[in-house]
């Protein structure tokens, strides 16, 4: 399959520059690859489509401040280091600007108490880097770090916790899981009394998930690695709820890439944690994920592929035509989709 395959035309308007308010009043677009039919809806009636004994897996990994400005030493240039991954305890993987003065040996100092240096360089034009630093890193951070908002948003976020969903807590990301973004409390509420099961895993968004496809052939991209986690209780909801022919409902491609990784048959998966490149397109034989909450992705991007691994790639373009045509709002701060079971 070709990039192209993958393409479709967006008005810039409809980049969404700033969340909905509330959260869960953003439209929703239902699919139904079955029938092949479109609904139009709000978020907040989410639960009208599910149904007792659905299990809802959410990604709880959390955004940290991953943008560092600071100086190049000793020439004084201005130079940015944005966070990917921890590798050990002061070396990190990231990516940096202006790339071409970064060689090995730079030191970038920001402020007074914490600096870095480069390593050695990374596969996929990265750098990685010990920081060094007196106190506590994570402290020194959320100091002088900003939240790594897109570069297609362009409004200023006025409230950093926007950007994080509400049951966010494990540290680590580079990027929000923006289909979790949609959710509040009484939602949440809602789903519970209804008898929907909600279960958490951890995949910390890195480079693997927002990294542009830069190959003609789709099936040439290696995907960039990242960290996830699967708890014990999260893997017996699930394998209790596929023995008893029950629907998992994954909540972003990040929860679906983090429940294929762990699938060991169909229908079985495993707690684990560890790393994973999984790269989904279409062809893809799904074992775990039954429907799908997700965002509107980006034109060309390995998000929209994987969506269309799911949903079918006609139906997927399909859909995000309409979306354009009904002005629906797109990416990370934009309008969501529900995915039923295809079967």
């Amino acid at each position: 399959m070709n990039i192209s395959d993958f393409d479709y035309f967006l008005p810039e308007k409809q980049i969404a520059q700033v969340p909905a308010d509330p959260r869960d009043s953003s439209r929703m677009m239902v699919l139904s690859p079955k029938t092949q039919t479109i609904e139009h809806r709000h978020f907040y009636q989410l639960d009208e489509y599910l149904t007792d004994g659905d299990v809802l897996i959410f990604n709880d990994t959390r955004v940290i401040p991953a943008r560092l400005i600071g100086v190049r030493q000793p020439t004084g240039g201005k130079a940015e280091v944005f966070l990917l991954r921890q590798l050990e305890r002061d070396r990190w993987e990231v990516l940096v600007k202006p790339g071409k003065k970064m060689r090995v040996g730079s030191v970038i100092t920001f402020g007074h108490e914490l600096s870095c240096e480069v390593l050695e360089h990374t596969d996929f034009g990265g750098r990685i880097v010990k920081f060094s630093y007196e106190g506590i890193f994570e402290e020194i951070l959320d100091r002088l770090g900003t939240m790594p908002l897109p570069p297609y948003i362009h409004e200023t976020l006025e409230d950093p916790e926007r950007y994080q969903t509400i049951y966010s807590r494990e540290k680590g990301s580079a990027a929000a899981p923006t289909a979790g973004l949609h959710f509040t409390e009484s939602l949440m509420d809602r789903l519970r009394k209804k008898g929907v099961h909600l279960g958490f895993v951890t995949l910390h968004v890195g480079l693997g998930t927002f990294r542009p496809v830069q190959v003609d052939e789709i099936e040439d991209h290696v995907m960039h690695s990242e960290f996830y986690s699967i708890p014990t209780e999260t893997a017996d909801l699930i394998r209790m709820a596929k023995q008893e022919g029950r629907r998992v409902v994954a909540v972003g491609t990040t929860s679906i890439r983090t429940l294929e990784s762990a699938a060991v048959d169909h229908g079985m998966i495993e707690a684990k944690q560890g790393w994973t490149n999984i790269f989904i397109y279409p062809g893809y034989q799904f074992k775990i994920v039954d429907a799908v909450i997700t965002n509107f992705h980006l034109p060309k991007s390995t998000l929209i592929m994987l969506v269309s691994a799911f949903a079918g790639r006609e139906f997927t373009l399909q859909a995000y035509r309409t979306a354009v045509e009904e002005n629906y709002r797109f990416f990370s701060f934009g309008d969501a989709m529900l995915i039923q079971s295809r079967a």
